[in-house]
């Protein structure tokens, strides 16, 4: 059964303006009828019933959709403020990372220091240990060394003691005097029986060979 509608009725009915009717018309999605000279949209009972309906359907999914965008938004805003605490957390994390970065290098370079000074420390105490050795070797050689009082008495008798100008001139090394003259010295030092000293004087004794101290 068909039912005559005006347009503006048609739009009312449907939730739409007049203007979206006439569109349909034009596109022949409607169909419509003159009568008397008005414009009058042709419905029947079937697609009219179906049109009634539309508009509860087109609203229901409006809510729907509504529904969704704020669904959507309220994620969105949660998905937000995730992103903000999580780079809130990197932020400390990497803040955390370097204090303790900064305290590690500054332990590493204490430690450094400690092993600096233990190791000198150490050094200094071998020197002082083997220079310490050495003279005590050097006192003993002397000591063993050395000739009793009465081989000194006969060895000052024995010997032809001059002083280094005289064993100098006597071997014709003047111009190495200064060299010869230490060796002599610590050749005295050391103990050695071709050297003593004679009223705080060094002398050597002619009668002994040089060889060692001139080359």
């Amino acid at each position: 059964m068909e039912k005559l509608m005006k347009p503006a009725e048609y739009a009312k009915e449907l939730g739409i303006s007049r203007q979206a009717v006439y569109a349909k018309i034009k596109k022949g999605i409607l169909r419509s009828k003159n009568v008397d000279g008005k414009l009058y949209i042709v419905v029947d009972s079937k697609e009219r019933s179906q049109t009634v309906s539309d508009p509860a359907k087109t609203a229901s999914k409006k809510a729907v959709t509504s529904t969704q965008e704020r669904d959507y938004e309220a994620l969105l805003k949660a998905k937000d403020e995730t992103i903000e605490v999580l780079k809130g957390t990197v932020k400390d994390l990497k803040e955390s990372n370097r204090e303790i970065s900064t305290t590690l290098r500054g332990e590493i370079d204490l430690l450094k220091e400690a092993f600096h000074e233990m190791r000198t420390l150490y050094v200094h105490q071998l020197e002082q240990k083997k220079a310490k050795t050495d003279v005590e070797t050097i006192e003993v050689l002397s000591h063993e060394d050395a000739p009793s009082a009465p081989q000194q008495a006969d060895m000052i008798e024995d010997a032809l003691w001059v002083g280094i100008k005289k064993f100098l001139k006597h071997f014709g090394a003047e111009e190495k005097k200064e060299k010869i003259a230490k060796r002599l010295k610590k050749a005295y030092k050391k103990g050695d029986h071709r050297v003593t000293k004679i009223d705080g004087k060094l002398k050597i004794d002619l009668n002994e060979s040089y060889e060692d101290i001139l080359h």
